[in-house]
C-alpha cells in the first residue's frame, strides 16, 4: 500500500513543481529574485529568527546548519543510519514514537503542535504517541529557539518549540523530521546539480550552514518544495538571495507551507518498505 501511494506522490510532486516552472514563465529572472528574495514566513525565515542567538556552545550540545543539535563530541561521527538511529518499526508494520509535549505551552500552542504530530499518521506509518514509560522518546519543549538532533537518540531526545515563535505547522513538522533522521534537502549529497548558493550573500558565520552532507537520498528527486528547504533569502548578509535554482532560477524554493509529496514519500521509503 505504502509503495502505492508514494509513486502516486511522486507523480504528484513532479506535476507540482512543473506547474511552478510554467507559472513564472512570463515573469523576469530579476523579478523572480526580487519577489521571492526574503519569505519571512517560510520555515528556515521562522528557525532563522528563533535561534540568532543559540549557535554558540550550550552547555553539552551546540547548533549546527541552523535547527540541528549536535552534541559534543559527534560532529565526525558517522552517517546517523550506521549509528542506529532510526526509530524501531513494530511488526504491525508501524513505528510508534513516544513523545511528551510541556506544560508551559497554551491549549492553542498545544493544537498546532499536536496537529503536526498527528500528520504523520494520515500518509505513513510513523504514529507518534503519548509516553508512558519509555526511555527513548521526544520531550518536546519549549527551549531557546526551534531545533532538534537527527535521528533517535539513546535516551530522550530534545525537540525544542519556543512558545509564540516556533509554533507553526510547518516548523513542528520540519523538527519532527528531523527527529526522525532527515536533513535539509539543500545540504543533500546532490544539492550543487540543483542550486547554486551565493555564498558572498551569506552572513560570515553562518556559511557553514550550507555545507553539503554525506546523504541517504532514498532514490527521490531533489525537491525545491520541501519543508526541509531553505529559502531564497537564508542567513543572507544584505537581504540579496543565497540560494538559486538552476538550471531554471525561476523556481520557487523553500516556501512549503507542509510536508511535500516527496518528503512523505522518503518518510514511507526510510521506515514503512
Amino acid at each position: 500500500m505504502y509503495l502505492i501511494q508514494g509513486i502516486v506522490l511522486l507523480l504528484l510532486s513532479i506535476s507540482l513543481q512543473s506547474r511552478s516552472i510554467r507559472a513564472f514563465g512570463n515573469v523576469t529572472s530579476e523579478e523572480i529574485v526580487n519577489s521571492n528574495a526574503c519569505r519571512y514566513d517560510s520555515v528556515s525565515a521562522i528557525i532563522e529568527r528563533a535561534n540568532e542567538n543559540v549557535g554558540k556552545l550550550n552547555g553539552d550540545f551546540t547548533i549546527m546548519h541552523g535547527d540541528i543539535m549536535v552534541y559534543t563530541g559527534l560532529q565526525n561521527a558517522a552517517p546517523c543510519t550506521s549509528r542506529g538511529c532510526k526509530w524501531p518499526r513494530s511488526r504491525d508494520g508501524n513505528v510508534y514514537v513516544p513523545y511528551v509535549i510541556s506544560n508551559e505551552y497554551s491549549s492553542s500552542e498545544r493544537s498546532v503542535i499536536q496537529r503536526g504530530l498527528d500528520s504523520f499518521q494520515k500518509s505513513t506509518c510513523i504514529r507518534f504517541i503519548p509516553r508512558t514509560n519509555e526511555e527513548q522518546y521526544i520531550d518536546i519543549i519549549s527551549g531557546s529557539g526551534c531545533f532538534s538532533s537527527v535521528g533517535r537518540r539513546p535516551e530522550k531526545q530534545i525537540l525544542s518549540l519556543k512558545k509564540k515563535t516556533c509554533i507553526h505547522y510547518h516548523t513542528v513538522q520540519h523538527e519532527l523530521l528531523h527527529a526522525l533522521g532527515f536533513k535539509h534537502e539543500q545540504s543533500r549529497s546532490d544539492r550543487d546539480k540543483h542550486v547554486k548558493i551565493l555564498f558572498q550573500n551569506v552572513k560570515p558565520e553562518k556559511v557553514r550552514n550550507f555545507d553539503i552532507e554525506d546523504t541517504n537520498n532514498l532514490n527521490t528527486p531533489y525537491d525545491y518544495n520541501s519543508v526541509m528547504h531553505y529559502s531564497r533569502c537564508a542567513f543572507s548578509s544584505d537581504n540579496k538571495p543565497t540560494i538559486i535554482p538552476i538550471p531554471d532560477n525561476n523556481v520557487s524554493v523553500g516556501g512549503a507551507p507542509e510536508m511535500s509529496p516527496n518528503d512523505i514519500l522518503r518518510v514511507n521509503r526510510l521506515y514503512c518498505t
